[in-house]
């Protein structure tokens, strides 16, 4: 019993590296600004394999993959924004993982999967509000009411077409992924 559950960790944790390699390689290969208003609101497909692996393999492994990536991106490819772009990417995107794997994990269906991805986008967005009130304003060297006057006209609709997005992606690709891995894993969590 002790070598099939040690077999699995060391399964789950290879899978989780595989994604957080996948989520960091996706940054470095797409990032386009969405909104030409604020084009330093950049798309990045990072969220995919992260998602990925929290349905998979659920929120807490979900949440340690997403610390692993935002580490990298922060140490990497997104150095330039510093502590701020970590502080924001893990809980923006925390949200997201956290509660679409929730819900997902409660009622494992498709429409689990839509359901907890459609609310997790949701608070995704909302949760950025006050953190682009709060952090893009001493980012950009703007004050709160700068950022005030964009989050109609861009931050909020950056949000809701990055997480929709990379949501939809995971919807269509979950499925045929999930049924090639989970013959290799079984979940604890």
């Amino acid at each position: 019993m002790k070598n099939t559950s040690a077999s699995n960790k060391v399964i789950k944790t290879a899978i989780m590296a595989m994604l957080t390699a996948l989520s960091v390689v996706s940054v470095y290969a797409l990032r386009l600004p969405l909104i030409p208003a604020a084009p330093f609101l950049e798309y990045d497909a990072a969220d995919i394999p992260v998602l990925i692996g929290s349905m998979l393999l659920g929120p807490v492994s979900g949440i340690v993959t997403l610390l692993a990536v935002c580490a990298i991106q922060a140490l990497t490819v997104s150095a330039s924004s510093g502590w701020i772009g970590f502080v924001m990417h893990f809980i923006a995107s925390g949200v997201l993982v956290l509660i679409s794997s929730t819900v997902y994990k409660k009622k494992p269906t498709s429409g689990g999967l839509v359901l907890g991805l459609v609310l997790g986008s949701l608070a995704m967005t909302a949760v950025m509000i006050p953190l682009n009130l709060v952090f893009t304003g001493i980012f950009l060297g703007a004050g709160t009411k700068a950022v005030a006057q964009m989050l109609i006209p861009a931050i909020i609709p950056f949000n809701l077409l990055k997480a929709g997005i990379n949501s939809a992606v995971t919807f269509a690709v979950f499925t045929p992924i999930s049924k090639l891995l989970k013959k290799y894993i079984k979940s604890g969590e």
